[in-house]
């Protein structure tokens, strides 16, 4: 794909003037008061894989409104002591999957944490945590972009950041782990889900790496790009543009260019000049609002790949550097 944003030195300048929404405090406020009051004790339950270097266990914890949301932990096989802790959100469609696809971080010597998302999997990684209820009924397009769209209290989206802050509340309840040297990770939309996290979290998170996030500056992204997840959002305003801007102003409750001013740790980001799915003006003008110390990656010839594993090389030297 050619380039299609803005240039190189006008990215480096990128910082529009959005407003948020003027109840978004008090809407996250009283979101994550909410789980947390519903909040039950975590499972933990040993699972066994023919993985020598690797003990697994099978989590299951409370994410929105004291919902059930199933994750994997893996330790390595020979530490001693507790470990710094990894926590892995999910790329759009994608689900937890098996254990052993997983190894990148506890081979890397860190308590690894892979969040599953709720009622994703079908797409390209299996997963198996519902999203139960009534929230996402209405009309939407098929994806989960526009899943309860019409009113924020409902919307897909507040279920999944709540469960990605959860996930990092449960730490200190986890077996093997420090749970005073925790890092955030994800590409596309957990790489979004990683933001939401160290912005929403209130204060434990020491490392961020977010690769080409999703979620971000989002009424630029549906106006530029022609590609799923963001064209779910335009068809669906497409069909109905009488509930466009209730639509519009939903997702502006989750879009991390609100949230990311919260963020206060270190963050690598990385942003590639061809992603037709994550627009790198849209990866830049979350960078540049980001509130914590933040460095990022730009790769000129990479469509949503995001680096592959150059960044991923990055991204170990980075936490290493921010989790001793």
């Amino acid at each position: 794909m050619a380039l299609f944003d803005l240039p190189l030195d006008r990215l480096w300048t990128y910082r529009p003037e959005v407003a948020a929404p003027a109840d978004l405090d008090g809407f996250w406020a009283t979101t994550l008061a909410e789980a947390r009051a519903a909040a039950a004790p975590v499972e933990v339950r040993r699972f066994e894989t023919a993985l020598r270097g690797v003990t697994t266990y099978d989590v299951t914890f409370t994410g929105f409104a004291g919902q059930p949301v199933r994750a994997w932990l893996n330790l390595p096989a020979a530490a001693s002591g507790p470990l710094p802790l990894v926590v892995e959100f999910i790329g759009y469609g994608g689900g937890r999957g098996r254990p052993h696809e997983w190894l990148l971080w506890s081979a890397a010597g860190y308590a690894h944490l892979v969040m599953d998302t709720r009622g994703q999997g079908g797409m390209w990684r299996g997963g198996d945590t519902p999203d139960p209820g009534p929230d996402g009924a209405g009309p939407s397009v098929p994806g989960f972009l526009t899943r309860g769209v019409l009113d924020p209290a409902g919307y897909y989206y507040r279920r999944l950041l709540t469960d990605a802050v959860r996930a990092v509340d449960i730490a200190p309840e986890l077996p093997g782990v420090d749970a005073s040297r925790l890092a955030v990770v994800g590409g596309s939309q957990g790489g979004g889900l990683a933001l939401a996290a160290a912005s929403l979290s209130g204060g434990p998170v020491r490392a961020v790496v977010s690769q080409v996030p999703f979620l971000c500056h989002v009424r630029r992204a549906v106006t530029i790009t022609d590609a799923d997840p963001y064209a779910e959002l335009v068809r669906f305003c497409r069909v109905h543009p009488e509930r466009a801007a209730a639509a519009l102003s939903t997702v502006d409750h989750v879009d991390l260019l609100h949230l990311v001013p919260r963020a206060t740790a270190p963050a690598l980001f990385s942003a590639a000049l061809m992603d037709q799915t994550c627009p790198p003006s849209t990866v830049f003008a979350a960078y540049h609002a980001y509130a914590g110390p933040k460095e990022i990656e730009v790769y000129e010839w990479d469509g949503h790949e995001g680096g592959r594993a150059h960044f991923a090389a990055r991204s170990l030297d980075f936490v290493a550097a921010h989790l001793p």
